[in-house]
């Protein structure tokens, strides 16, 4: 169960990504980026690097390189910011993005696909029992330096990933809540991770031994 889960994640990954890629690279040179500015903007997208962290987490299960990616801690952090991706998608973007054809298809996959393969495969296989409290500052870490990278490119790029991070438009009391909002949001689910972690790690090592 474990390895096809890590199998699937990996192969609907890697087509979401390189299939998204390729949708998006001449769609942004068609509206006035640049090739190179169109590169940037696709690696702007919170999406997209989580689930490149995605696909790597599955290739270090499966292959065990990239070994930084086996660790209990990043799994578990990856697992925590892929389930963030589709909550916040669902909550804040899916009524005001309407993809059609092929952009829906990647849409659909990137969020919902791969975020409950990965989920899925964490709790069946990827707790240990391992982590602590000290776990939870490091997985916000991430959403903070991704926050602070796009708000200090926002005005010399003229432009942001996410509408809800638009300050030029909805104002920066909208903007800081909003990112108050998904702090919170990683808080609570990154104790959610701990909680599974405790449990699902303490019944795996308990039949181990049995």
């Amino acid at each position: 169960m474990a390895k096809l889960l890590n199998v699937a994640g990996l192969a609907i990954g890697l087509l979401a990504l390189v299939l998204q890629f390729s949708l998006t690279i001449p769609a942004s040179m068609a509206a006035g980026r640049s090739l190179a500015g169109s590169v940037v903007f696709y690696f702007s997208y919170f999406t997209i690097l989580t689930n490149i962290l995605v696909v790597l987490a599955h290739a270090a299960a499966l292959f065990g390189k990239p070994a930084f990616f086996a660790r209990p801690g990043v799994r578990a952090g990856i697992a925590v910011a892929i389930a963030a991706v589709a909550l916040i998608y669902w909550a804040l973007l899916s009524a005001i993005w309407e993809p059609q054809g092929l952009f829906l298809l990647c849409d659909v996959l990137l969020h919902y696909v791969t975020p409950a393969i990965f989920v899925l495969w964490w709790l069946t296989a990827g707790a240990d029992g391992s982590l602590s409290w000290r776990h939870i500052p490091l997985w916000l870490a991430y959403p903070v330096a991704y926050a602070v990278y796009v708000l200090l490119r926002a005005p010399i790029a003229g432009e942001v990933p996410y509408p809800f991070l638009d300050a030029s438009v909805i104002g920066w009391p909208s903007v800081l809540f909003t990112l108050v909002g998904v702090a919170l949001l990683f808080a609570l689910l990154g104790r959610l991770a701990l909680t599974a972690d405790r449990l699902l790690g303490g019944r795996a090592a308990k039949t181990k031994k049995a």
